[in-house]
């Protein structure tokens, strides 16, 4: 059974940093691509961050462009989203995701999280 656990999320002061964690098990990991997506209240699923299996390359979505990083520890089966500069517009619900490949859309992907908040106050 896969799981996806996500942590890290919490309240933080515009221009704070936070650095999300999750945690993957019942698959195997570096097969792999690993993404972040968010939803703020109202608002549609949106699309963060992907890395590939093997964390050789990723691709950030405009909005964090810069202010965000992902990255991924085989070893530990964990990938993160360190996230710099924040803005109260990145308040969101944070979700991890795996899929077989590198896509920027949530239909692509196969396995969820359960999320973690993301509250960034002005």
């Amino acid at each position: 059974q896969v799981q996806l656990v996500e942590s890290g999320g919490g309240l933080v002061q515009a221009g704070g940093s936070l650095r999300l964690s999750c945690t993957a098990s019942g698959l195997t990991f570096s097969n792999y691509a690993m993404g972040w997506f968010r939803q703020a209240p109202g608002k549609e699923r949106e699309f963060v961050a992907v890395i590939t299996g093997r964390g050789f390359s990723s691709t950030h979505a405009n909005s964090v462009n810069g202010r965000f990083t992902i990255s991924r520890d085989n070893a530990k089966n964990m990938v993160y989203l360190q996230m710099n500069s924040l803005k109260p517009e990145d308040t969101a619900v944070y979700y991890c995701a795996a899929s077989k490949g590198t896509y920027n859309s949530a239909s692509h992907y196969d396995y969820w999280g359960q999320g973690t908040q993301v509250t960034v106050d002005s």
